[in-house]
């Protein structure tokens, strides 16, 4: 049965028709990237093809393709971009090449993981499905003499990144990356977890550093989306002062999840406009978001911060005073989930011990940022903290998740030969 698909999609978004298309889930678009005729059920994407605001698809940020019998392959990573309106799209990605072997990494956006190390022999295909969440800036504008604003504050260091602009982009990486079609559709329905936090949360748009939230995409399934709205030096003030929370309030429904975690900066008392008091304004701070998610039906979860890399001795020392404390506090007193990320990287840092503890970190030597095996790890302790704490959310996690231990993480070695 034929959907809404292909050059229709191009027609609808492109040419103005764009609301429209926001509204109706069974908008489709299909791109095959092999040699062929056109045809009116996909869009055949040459490998010369470039992604512009006019073109509205194509391979983007200076890609280099070569073909392969159906599709397009590289040995350096390449980005692909379509122009979509934001939501949440469904895609399915064909990989693989009939000539080669093939090694795959799907990313999106600013560097979340999607699908990790796909590996197809010659002549073998496979299709992987992802949900990808897009947005862009804007926020509904109040009614006249209302207060508020129009656009989210982005700061310096967000302007061009791939998380705040009108199109989907998709990196495929790893030794040799293969990809011969796509299928792109909205997806309105879903579940969306929502991420309020800091620059551990972030989508990190640059190597080395890297946050649980673009990893936590890896370990949920193609049945929920992650919307992550975190920013480096964000506070609970400035997340609300900013209009992030307005933004992730003008899109939340009944059945979403709000993720907060903030402390890293909201601790800082030589930042006088954003500091607040462990346990007066600091809990205050975190119910009223509380109770703006819960009534419009979503269910907030509270996420501790995870410590720095500071050690005495074999012990990890605390750089977070009562903030911790303070989150499990407001938790209770809201009965509200709760995951103990403090708790748990501690034991995750202490277990690799001092000197080893710094693979988790960015360079080796940032003691609050984390490194690709850090962030994953990280990630891994989150998602454990959603199948422990009773969250219908759970059931989404994939189905290679065995489970973490934090006393116990993946050797960095292991970790890397794996990727």
């Amino acid at each position: 049965m034929k959907n809404c698909i292909g050059l229709a999609l191009v027609a609808s978004v492109w040419a103005g028709g764009g609301a429209a298309a926001t509204s109706d889930p069974s908008v489709r678009s299909v791109f095959q990237f092999g040699p062929g005729p056109e045809s009116a059920e996909y869009v055949r994407v040459a490998p010369d093809r470039v992604y512009s605001k006019d073109s509205k698809y194509g391979f983007d940020r200076s890609s280099k393709v070569t073909s392969t019998p159906a599709g397009v392959a590289s040995t350096a990573p390449f980005f692909f971009s379509t122009a979509l309106p934001e939501g949440n799209y469904k895609v399915s990605a064909r990989l693989g090449d009939a000539a080669g072997a093939c090694v795959t990494t799907l990313k999106a956006e600013s560097r979340r993981l999607m699908v990790e190390r796909v590996a197809t022999a010659a002549g073998e295909r496979r299709n992987v499905t992802f949900v990808v969440n897009v947005r862009n800036s804007t926020v509904p504008a109040p009614p006249l003499n209302a207060p508020g604003g129009d656009q989210v504050r982005l700061n310096s260091r967000e302007q061009g990144v791939l998380h705040w602009d009108e199109k989907l982009t998709l990196e495929f990486g790893n030794s040799r990356p293969c990809l011969e079609s796509l299928d792109i559709v909205k997806a309105s329905d879903l579940p969306t977890v929502f991420l309020a936090g800091d620059s551990t949360v972030t989508d990190q748009p640059r190597d080395p550093t890297t946050s649980w939230g673009q990893m936590l995409t890896r370990f949920l399934g193609p049945e929920v989306a992650v919307a992550n709205h975190a920013e480096s030096g964000e506070t609970m003030k400035s997340f609300i002062t900013g209009l992030r929370m307005d933004k992730i309030l003008s899109q939340m429904k009944k059945g979403d999840y709000l993720f907060i975690q903030f402390g890293h900066n909201d601790m800082k008392e030589n930042w006088p406009q954003t500091y607040v008091e462990p346990f007066t304004t600091h809990k205050q701070y975190l119910k009223v978001l509380i109770a703006e998610a819960r009534r419009r039906g979503v269910f907030p979860v509270l996420v501790t911060p995870m410590q720095r890399h500071n050690f005495d001795g074999l012990k990890v020392r605390n750089t977070l005073g009562e903030f911790p404390a303070s989150v499990r506090e407001t938790a209770r007193e809201e009965k509200v989930p709760l995951i103990d990320l403090t708790k748990m990287s501690i034991a995750m840092y202490e277990s690799l011990g001092p000197e080893k503890s710094w693979l988790l970190f960015s360079r080796g030597t940032d003691a609050t940022h984390h490194s690709a095996y850090g962030a994953y790890e990280l990630a891994k302790c989150v998602v454990e903290g959603i199948r422990t704490s009773g969250l219908e959310l759970a059931k989404y996690i994939v189905s290679d998740y065995a489970g973490f231990d934090p006393q116990h993480p993946d050797s960095p070695e292991a970790w890397g030969n794996s990727k």
